[in-house]
């Protein structure tokens, strides 16, 4: 890290001066470890996953030992254990996996402070994908120790063995490898596995954001679309999963065919957000106020709020346009503050909805189209950059249209700005709501036109804040799909923050007085930046007693 140490230092004004943070006794507070750094800023996932991890084996090892004393075990062995234990951990699985995409319950969890403070909401869809994964390993464990140990066993066993152990759960006929292959509860399965191969993979990266990587063949059937329809085939496979449950030929005890009490619940509970949704959204087609173009094929939407509707400052909705598609409903940020009476977003051309989108308001502009396309809108859902306000200096990255959350945190600081000022003026008392004593916005685009998309907007941020100086903004022009430039610019924000930490005040250039505080860093962008802007947080948070705790947006 000397490298960075060397280019910040460099970074800063000739003549200008560092104050080191002190303790209230006045000794020079020494740098934080490393570790302690990362125990600071994953402590809260380590322990979700380790939680889930730790259910999953206690599960897996309490039916392991429980058909290690059944008779079929004379017949199986420890396949039977293997499969059974890695079988109960797919039911828990199975449950669970539903409640991370419970958007409505987490946005209104996440309002509670005792719970946000230690359950990590931001990571809902990354945890949603983390059990996909202990789902796999559940299916290769269970189906493939069935396939390859456990029925050709039975099929192959001695036939005094068999009718000493399991023949009554056969009908006392000791079946083929094939007649096991028949029966109800193997071939749900198998369709079960067979339905899951098809919509895991189209769910990954590459595939959903159609990858150059990927052969040509390949990207003419996946991307968005075939990824969000193939996901629904979780419908049937649940419905597979009970019939699967019901069916099993070592057990009549219905005590023992619980599958129904794990999803239960979760089930409930997500068939209800979606009915929730469906008719919210039924009654949420929303009027068009305004449409604009802008350069980079970038499409603003100004929309009639509807009655009721109230969200905060990095809140998000979905929309759907039924000429394009009734059932598919896409994540946009909005890009009004709390406090408007519209709602807006900005939604740039990225993927084959947002092409067909832009092209019905340009074609209805162009034409002179009197009526817009119909629009639905469903929300708001909480995201991370709503924890802005837990900091008293905010730090915002945003890389191209990942702009687009923070310019509703913006507009919020200013009104509250303007509040702040009238009451003040009024009653010589500051406004009951926090203000960020420091809010800085780097905005990184490989296009100058871009700067064209929150012109408006940075304008009516820039009148509450002359007089008070709480906002920063940085512009960034730069090539930024090359990984050695979007890393310079990345290296340049840092050198900023790291005088901000010593005490040197950005703007002024002036020696402030500051004790150890925590900075929220919030980035909206690509992955592989969001690695490496982590990163350099964590390097940075070990060399003064300032922490920069990092978030990133999760749709």
């Amino acid at each position: 890290a000397s490298e960075f140490e060397a280019l910040c230092k460099a970074s800063l004004p000739k003549g200008s001066s560092t104050v080191s943070y002190k303790k209230n006794h006045g000794q020079q507070q020494e740098p934080i470890s490393k570790a302690e750094i990362l125990f600071r800023s994953y402590w809260r996932r380590t322990w979700i996953i380790g939680l889930w991890l730790t259910i999953c084996f206690a599960l897996f090892t309490w039916k392991f030992i429980q058909y290690s004393h059944r008779a079929a075990f004379q017949v199986m062995g420890y396949c039977l254990s293997t499969a059974k234990g890695a079988a109960e951990t797919l039911k828990f699985n199975m449950a669970l996996i539903l409640l991370p995409v419970c958007r409505n319950t987490i946005t209104w969890l996440r309002n509670n402070p005792g719970l946000n403070c230690v359950i990590p909401f931001n990571d809902n869809i990354n945890f949603h994908k983390v059990i996909a994964g202990g789902i796999v390993i559940g299916i290769i464990l269970h189906g493939g120790t069935h396939l390859a140990c456990d029925f050709p066993r039975i099929s192959g066993s001695d036939r005094s063995v068999f009718r000493q152990t399991i023949a009554a759960n056969f009908g006392y006929q000791q079946p083929s490898y094939f007649q096991i292959l028949s029966t109800t509860e193997v071939a749900s399965g198998i369709a079960m596995v067979v339905l899951m191969m098809i919509a895991f993979p189209l769910a990954t990266k590459w595939p959903r954001r159609q990858s150059p990587s990927l052969p040509k063949s390949v990207r003419k059937v996946t991307g968005y679309n075939t990824f969000w329809y193939s996901h629904h085939l979780f419908v049937p496979v649940y419905a597979l999963l009970i019939v699967h449950s019901m069916f099993l030929f070592l057990t009549d005890n219905l005590v023992e065919k619980t599958t129904w009490m794990y999803i239960a619940i979760p089930v409930l509970l997500y068939a209800g957000e979606r009915i929730t949704r469906a008719i919210r959204s039924g009654f949420s087609e929303v009027e068009i106020l305004k449409v604009s173009l802008y350069p980079g094929k970038v499409l603003s939407l100004k929309l009639q709020k509807p009655k009721g509707f109230r969200h905060k400052s990095g809140m998000y909705i979905f929309i759907q346009c039924p000429q394009i598609s009734p059932f598919e409903w896409h994540p946009f940020s909005l890009t009004c503050g709390p406090e408007d009476d519209y709602l807006s977003v900005h939604i740039k051309t990225l993927g084959d909805w947002s092409c067909q989108l832009y092209s019905l308001f340009e074609e209805a502009i162009l034409t002179g189209l009197k009526q817009y396309p119909k629009i639905y809108i469903d929300g708001p859902y909480g995201a991370s950059s709503q924890d802005h306000i837990k900091y008293d200096i905010v730090i915002m990255v945003g890389l191209g249209i990942g702009i687009t959350p923070f310019v509703s945190i913006l507009k919020d600081i200013a009104t509250r700005l303007k509040k702040s000022s009238i009451n003040h003026a009024a009653c010589g008392e500051g406004s009951l709501e926090k203000i960020p004593l420091k809010a800085y916005l780097y905005w990184v685009t490989r296009e100058q036109s871009s700067f064209n998309w929150f012109t408006d907007v940075m304008k009516e941020i820039a009148d509450p804040n002359q007089k008070q100086a709480v906002v920063e903004v940085f512009n960034f022009l730069t090539s930024v799909y090359q990984e050695g430039d979007a890393r310079s610019a990345l290296i340049t924000i840092i050198q900023s923050l790291y005088q901000a930490k010593y005490g040197i005040d950005i703007v002024s250039r002036t020696p402030v007085s500051m004790n150890s505080i925590k900075l929220g860093v919030f980035y909206c962008g690509p992955m592989t930046l969001a690695r490496e802007l982590e990163k350099l947080c964590t390097k940075f948070s070990t060399k003064t007693s300032t922490i920069f705790v990092f978030h990133k947006e999760n749709y």
